[in-house]
């Protein structure tokens, strides 16, 4: 006998504080709760809920009510501009890695345009904005990370819409400007990067494959390649459209880790978990300091470190910590 409305909504309050749970609780028709490990939600727009994006379990139907509710779990009651995650995206899948050595919550976005080998485009962008920007603001999600397939990270910009826009269109429409928005989000962003990654696990290839279409690079490539691996090796790969591996984007510090391809995803996670567990006030003003030292001259990144480094002793995650570095008493 199918559960009341009421019911299901009490029982779905068990699940996390956000939108998408990993440790994921699936409503059966019988109204009984299963507990899964991290599953990958889909919403559709028929109110059918499925397991993606492969292996679908048996769903849950929730009436319309009771649906809103698991979709809105992570709205406060103060007006503290919490984003909510869609119902749906067409071109990504949204998911909540929980942990219970950690404690720190990390949102998952997973580029979903197979067909097209996850290229860049116009409604991708908007997609991947807009759940970042949830996850940048929900107070459980202390880290992101953002992958692709196995075959691609992302096939770069998508040829298809670029191939219809004259330069007015480009000009006017301020092509490209919004992938800035990525960069804004506060919070730490880990890409989980394999297969091709344009302008990838150990068989992962970076390259600005632009100059091979007769433009440039329009979306930082240019100007944060250099600052990431220097004007030389910068200039080979967008002037040749070549690529680099995996293990020379690590030895040129444009990857930070380089793990096989199979357990890249969860690796990530585990990085991220681990971010997630620190203080969210510290890695925030960790990520600006650093961040910050691409625009700032020495004196000025050194003045605003410190600044921060300052700030911190205002805070709890300082007071709780300072006796317990390192797991031993005292620094």
């Amino acid at each position: 006998m199918m559960q009341s409305t009421s019911t299901i909504r009490t029982v779905l309050r068990r699940s996390s504080a956000v939108s998408f749970t990993s440790r994921a609780y699936s409503v059966s028709l019988s109204g009984n709760i299963h507990s899964g490990g991290r599953e990958k939600y889909v919403f559709s727009t028929d109110r059918q809920a499925v397991m993606a994006p492969t292996k679908c379990h048996s769903g849950v139907t929730l009436d319309s009510l009771a649906r809103r509710r698991f979709l809105s779990t992570s709205k406060s009651d103060d007006n503290s501009g919490l984003l909510l995650l869609k119902d749906s995206y067409e071109n990504i899948l949204v998911e909540i890695s929980d942990s219970d050595k950690t404690g720190g919550s990390v949102g998952i976005i997973t580029l979903h345009r197979p067909k097209a080998l996850n290229a860049l485009s116009d409604a991708l962008l908007e997609d991947l904005i807009h759940a970042a920007r949830a996850f940048d603001k929900n107070p459980q999600i202390g880290c992101m990370v953002v992958t692709g397939s196995h075959k691609a990270f992302a096939a770069g910009a998508d040829i298809s819409e670029m191939a219809t826009r004259d330069f007015a269109t480009a000009y006017k429409s301020n092509m490209f400007a919004r992938w800035a928005d990525v960069t804004t989000m506060s919070k730490p962003i880990i890409a989980a990067v394999n297969g091709f990654a344009l302008g990838g696990g150990d068989k992962a290839k970076f390259g600005q494959p632009e100059i091979n279409l007769g433009v440039i690079p329009g979306a930082g490539g240019t100007q944060r390649l250099v600052r990431a691996i220097g004007k030389s090796k910068a200039m080979e790969l967008v002037l040749t459209g070549g690529f680099l591996t995996a293990q020379e984007a690590v030895a040129h510090g444009l990857a930070a880790r380089l793990f096989p391809a199979d357990s890249l995803v969860q690796e990530a996670i585990q990085m991220g978990h681990v971010i997630a567990s620190k203080g969210h006030i510290s890695v925030l003003m960790a990520k600006e300091a650093i961040n910050a030292a691409d625009e700032m001259t020495l004196q000025e990144g050194l003045r605003l470190e410190r600044r921060l480094f300052h700030s911190l002793f205002a805070t709890n995650d300082q007071k709780e910590s300072d006796n317990t570095f390192f797991g031993f008493g005292g620094i």
